[in-house]
């Protein structure tokens, strides 16, 4: 890895990629800490203190959510937005069409997707704003001049106005980067905001108990080495093509296979997964304080209940990772819809009939194998409880569950391009040398 890295700076063109990437790297880290006016930082920081989803939020945001600054949002709404069009796909035809008409179709999912962004970002940012600005602190709130009432609707418009253009400038950063730079540009920025804080989480980490860091590395190397297997880990199903004679030419015939990824999801069950195990906790915390007895008291079950320090709350967080695995892997094998691109392209499983049952087959492998990368994602996010044990503390991780899966896959898809960008060039050296 280190020596394709070696060679790419040798490589002009290559070069300048990867320097035009970490130059909008910095530009966003800059744009991070430019703060919305009127915002109480003491505020916010007792707020981040005691919300667990705002974390969460602040990884997608790059950083920038911990300051609440213009970029609060980051490229989270573009996620959004990408998810949902994924999900309502299969059930709104136009929609499955667009994803089967190739580049056209793909740009046209791109323009909705942009379009939907903007609203996202509009809702994110309110309801964003609205945590932030009722959350209970004992230096004030977060936003003294946020909400429609009271008179306090225009310097709301301008705090959402100015959240959604942070989006949509992140969104035009990561443009950038995969149209002149290297990798997926929405990846490396969040990558970026997530690698930035390692360091204090060191530092925090050393502080508190030095042994805790020693254990937590070590658990940290442990876990990159098992999310690099199942993440490069695939069930290969053969493919034969049928030959065909037009003329005097013979095509096909020749023997390939299906990479079926032992982990298609992703990160996506474990975004899934945390969103909605961390609603009932937030939802509740706002009636711990209602003068009505059975409510309070029912609140702050409920606030216990989903706390991350009982052992509930990991259990639900499992099975809910495992669960989500399942069911965003079977949007993608659909929407993927490899059985009749098969049939239309002439080519067969041995031993399989074409069709239906060549489905049934598809369908059930992808099951099977989906269990194995179902469990690891389960095991990867609840691995700040299971550590707990050998250090004796409520310590985090280095990195979140969530935040390593980005990493590692950002890291290798990123090396993927750059060994791809590579071996090109040396083909084309090699065909010049040949002429």
């Amino acid at each position: 890895m280190l020596q394709a890295v070696a060679n790419a700076f040798k490589l002009p063109d290559l070069r300048k990629k990867i320097v035009f990437t970490l130059l909008i790297l910095v530009i966003y880290r800059l744009a991070a800490h430019v703060p919305l006016p009127g915002v109480n930082a003491a505020a916010l920081r007792e707020v981040f203190g005691q919300n667990q989803l705002l974390g969460l939020l602040d990884m997608f945001s790059g950083g920038a959510m911990s300051n609440f600054s213009v970029m609060a949002m980051g490229v989270y709404p573009y996620i959004t937005a990408q998810i949902v069009l994924q999900l309502l796909a299969p059930i709104i035809p136009a929609l499955d069409q667009l994803n089967k008409e190739g580049e056209a179709g793909r740009q046209r999912m791109n323009l909705y997707t942009h379009l939907l962004t903007i609203p996202m970002a509009f809702l994110n940012g309110f309801g964003q704003a609205t945590l932030l600005t009722q959350a209970t602190t004992t230096v004030g709130p977060v936003l003294a001049n946020f909400g429609f009432s009271g008179g306090n609707w225009l310097p709301t418009l301008a705090t959402l106005a100015t959240l959604t253009a942070g989006t949509m400038f992140a969104i035009w950063l990561g443009q950038l980067i995969d149209e002149q730079g290297i990798g997926n540009g929405m990846s490396i920025i969040i990558f970026g905001g997530i690698v930035a804080g390692i360091p204090q989480r060191l530092g925090q980490l050393w502080v508190s108990n030095p042994w805790s860091l020693v254990v937590f590395a070590v658990v940290t190397v442990i876990t990159v080495v098992g999310i690099v297997l199942v993440h490069e880990a695939q069930r290969r199903i053969p493919v034969q093509y049928a030959k065909r004679v037009r003329g005097n030419r013979v095509f096909g015939g020749q023997s390939t296979h299906i990479p079926l990824q032992l982990n298609s999801a992703g990160m996506i069950p474990l975004i899934f997964a945390v969103s909605l195990i961390m609603l009932p906790g937030v939802i509740s915390s706002y009636f711990v304080a209602s003068n009505v007895g059975w409510i309070s008291q029912a609140a702050t079950w409920i606030t216990n209940a989903f706390s991350s320090e009982g052992w509930f709350y990991w259990v639900l967080y499992f099975v809910l990772v495992v669960g989500f695995t399942y069911f965003y892997t079977d949007v993608i094998f659909q929407q993927q819809n490899l059985p009749e691109t098969l049939q239309r392209q002439g080519g067969f499983i041995p031993g399989i009939r074409p069709g239906t049952r060549t489905a049934e087959y598809l369908h059930g492998v992808v099951q099977r194998i989906t269990l194995v990368g179902a469990l690891f994602l389960g095991i990867i996010a609840i691995l700040p409880f299971l550590v707990r044990p050998l250090v004796g503390a409520q310590s985090q991780m280095l990195l979140t569950s969530t935040g390593l899966l980005i990493v590692v896959g950002v890291v290798l898809d990123t090396m993927k391009q750059l060994e791809a960008q590579l071996l090109m060039r040396h083909y084309e050296g090699f065909i010049r040398k040949m002429r």
